[in-house]
């Protein structure tokens, strides 16, 4: 582990921040990194470490959006920390949700809850998705509107990518954004109203879909792709999703 410095810290709803570290590195646009902090409970040497995707482009500096979990070991003390502050990086990289792994095809679905949206900006801004698909469609669920993080830059590259870039927010507790959808992303994709609202079709002949985020959005958006006959994607059986489970 080396220790880094804290340059920026966003916030961008209670409890839900992004943090921009000292460190640049080298990586594959949605690897993971780990941080760690001492735990301050008067154990020499003890450390609170968690994992984590970055969200910046590979060679800027590091950048993580992370949710705060009170009872957590290590994200109580990181939402303590303002610029300036030092906390401790493990500069590999690791993780395979990448686009090494990920067949090309016409159409790219980046399907996120939460923080699950951090590598998808990643492979956003490191810009190796526009050679990979020919469309790429990035839906990021939340409950409320506030958690919508990022939305301002994907709106920005829809416009500026409106023939090969589509945002579509999803909200589950409150009403969406105009464009957005209301509701869970695996109903979305069930009764059919992703697809109506990207137009364009989930279909095995041409869509890969990337599902990063809450285990039971993964699971239920599984089932709802396996209904359009989109397969678990394999290295030795290769299929139509890739997915990343967060906790």
């Amino acid at each position: 582990m080396s220790a880094v410095t804290l340059l920026e810290r966003h916030d961008w709803a209670p409890g839900l921040a992004t943090f921009r570290l000292s460190e640049a590195a080298t990586f594959d646009a949605g690897q993971f990194f780990n941080l760690s902090l001492p735990t301050g409970d008067g154990e020499d040497g003890a450390k609170a470490r968690r994992s984590y995707s970055a969200a910046s482009a590979p060679g800027a500096p590091l950048e993580f959006i992370i949710t705060e979990v009170t009872d957590g070991g290590l994200t109580p003390g990181l939402f303590q920390l303002r610029p300036g502050d030092t906390l401790e990086l493990d500069p590999k990289p690791q993780g395979f949700f990448t686009l090494r792994y990920v067949p090309q095809a016409r159409d790219g679905w980046l399907l996120a809850t939460g923080t699950g949206i951090g590598p998808f900006i990643s492979l956003l801004r490191a810009g190796e998705l526009w050679s990979h698909f020919s469309h790429v469609t990035l839906v990021h669920g939340v409950r409320e509107r506030s958690h919508l993080a990022y939305a301002e830059e994907l709106m920005a590259l829809r416009t500026a990518r409106p023939e090969q870039f589509d945002y579509v927010p999803c909200v589950s507790r409150e009403e969406p954004p105009e464009g957005g959808l209301s509701g869970r992303i695996p109903s979305a994709i069930t009764d059919g109203r992703l697809a109506a609202r990207a137009s364009r079709e989930l279909h095995p002949d041409h869509s890969q879909v990337l599902l990063c985020g809450n285990p039971q959005m993964i699971d239920d958006a599984r089932k709802a792709l396996e209904g359009l006959g989109l397969r678990k994607h394999r290295a030795r059986q290769p299929g139509h999703v890739s997915f990343e489970k967060y906790w």
